[in-house]
């Protein structure tokens, strides 16, 4: 049966206030962010340390940001979907967090309600109260702040297409700060990424900030850990927006994410399920723009490959030749670990959405691919299952690819399924379509000739 649960942030020792619980019978979590100073913990004072020592200090409204995303991240990957839903999936979540403006905060928690919700699936109720007097103050801001040297952030995964742009923003004459966020070995890449670009663009030990932050297995009492990690994303946006608040004046957060996969359009009405990440997708990334918007922030959320394939993306890097060179040693696997259950090492497995995209869109560009697929090697090498995982994303494509091509305007249609598209114009969803189309030809390509034995 469905069990509510209720995640009670606190700060530190002095926050004993009572707070009243909305589900008495839920089942209630605390989690304290300050053990005795001012530093927050579970990961969210390592990236504000990191700030500091570059001059650079958040407001406190950023922070309140960061601890309400840290509360969400605990609640996402401590809650099973197994066990505490009636579904296998949608979970009943009360979030209450301490912030400087709570009416601010309250007003604003049904749109933080439908991002989370849309985002994750999950049915989220969001409550905000004041944070204790000792702690109105966590940022710790020297009387004489130096100015910001950088002009914008930049989202640092490791995975290819960030590695894309941080590319295109160094040598377009940007000069922005990146910022990541690590925690197993799909991320191992950020810092071997980050000294390959060093090298090329000058050291980016001053312009890279990285934040691991989670919480213990056990933190929720009788639930196992969750894997699925929908809300990964509110997280790395809510440490973007707690770093562009230290910059002066208006600055744009970059989200570099090639159209197909911002999209996430689902390939089959069997896979809705599976093809559900909605982390980068046009509707949930207008909402960002809209809480920054009624928060006060000058932030503007830009994704400025929306409308490119990632075939289009690596083909137009403004240093093509270093990212041909440097490509492989990024990370774009869905799951990059799970070669360790065949016993082998870590690496791409080559057959999941995101490796076949990363395939088709390394050959579309350079021709070859140097990078690892420890699974499938080869598409080619054999006749691949459609019933299990290796080869279901490929008949997929190939059925998708076969649509489209007998029916090009379907896409028009198509890109609706993931999200509502209300916020841009008709030339704007004109454009959505047509780079889901090309995304999908794309894939086409690569996978047409391969053989998958049908259900």
């Amino acid at each position: 049966m469905i069990r509510r649960h209720s995640i009670l942030a606190r700060l530190g020792p002095a926050d004993t206030s009572k707070v009243t619980i909305h589900e008495p019978r839920s089942a209630t979590t605390e989690i304290r962010f300050i053990d005795g100073e001012k530093r927050l913990g579970y990961g969210l004072g390592q990236i504000i340390d990191q700030l500091a020592r570059r001059g650079l200090y958040p407001t406190e409204d950023a922070a309140d940001l960061a601890i309400l995303a840290g509360t969400v991240t605990a609640a996402d990957t401590r809650i099973n979907r197994g066990s505490e839903s009636q579904d296998s999936w949608t979970r009943e979540i009360d979030i209450y967090v301490p912030v400087r403006a709570p009416d601010r905060w309250n007003a604003i928690a049904p749109l933080t309600e439908r991002m989370l919700h849309f985002l994750t699936g999950d049915r989220w109720r969001l409550f905000f109260r004041s944070r204790h007097k000792v702690y109105k103050t966590l940022i710790e801001t020297p009387p004489i702040a130096v100015g910001s040297p950088f002009s914008s952030v930049c989202l640092f995964s490791g995975g290819l297409d960030s590695f894309t742009g941080a590319v295109d923003l160094l040598e377009g004459g940007e000069n922005p700060i990146f910022v990541s966020h690590y925690w197993d070995a799909s991320t191992r890449s950020q810092l071997p990424c980050a000294t390959v670009l060093g090298k090329e663009y000058g050291d980016l030990y001053s312009r890279h900030v990285r934040a691991r932050v989670g919480f213990p297995a056990d933190l929720v009492s009788g639930s196992a850990p969750e894997n699925s990690l929908r809300a990964r994303s509110f997280l790395f946006f809510s440490l973007a927006a707690l770093t562009a608040s230290c910059l002066s004046g208006k600055s744009t957060i970059y989200v570099p994410e090639n159209g197909l996969i911002s999209l996430n359009v689902p390939l089959d009405v069997l896979r809705l399920g599976a093809w559900s990440t909605r982390t980068t997708h046009p509707f949930y990334m207008a909402r960002w723009q809209e809480l920054f918007d009624t928060l006060g922030f000058p932030f503007t959320m830009e994704n400025p490959y929306r409308f490119k394939t990632k075939g289009e993306m690596l083909s137009q890097c403004k240093n093509k030749i270093f990212l041909e060179k440097h490509g492989h040693e990024t990370i774009s696997c869905s799951s990059y670990m799970k070669s360790r259950h065949k016993k082998l090492p870590h690496g791409h497995c080559g057959y999941c959405v995101p490796c076949l995209i990363r395939r088709a869109s390394i050959k579309a560009a350079f021709g070859h691919d140097r990078t690892d697929y420890v699974i499938i090697p080869d598409l080619m090498s054999r006749t691949l299952d459609a019933s299990r995982a290796e080869g279901e994303d490929v008949r997929s494509f190939q059925m998708t690819a076969s649509r489209l091509k007998r029916k090009p305007d379907l896409a028009r249609l198509l890109v609706h399924k993931p999200g509502p598209l209300s916020d841009y114009t008709d030339g704007e969803i004109a454009a959505y379509a047509d780079v889901f189309r090309r995304g999908i030809a794309e894939v086409g390509k690569l996978v047409e000739n391969v053989k998958v034995r049908p259900l």
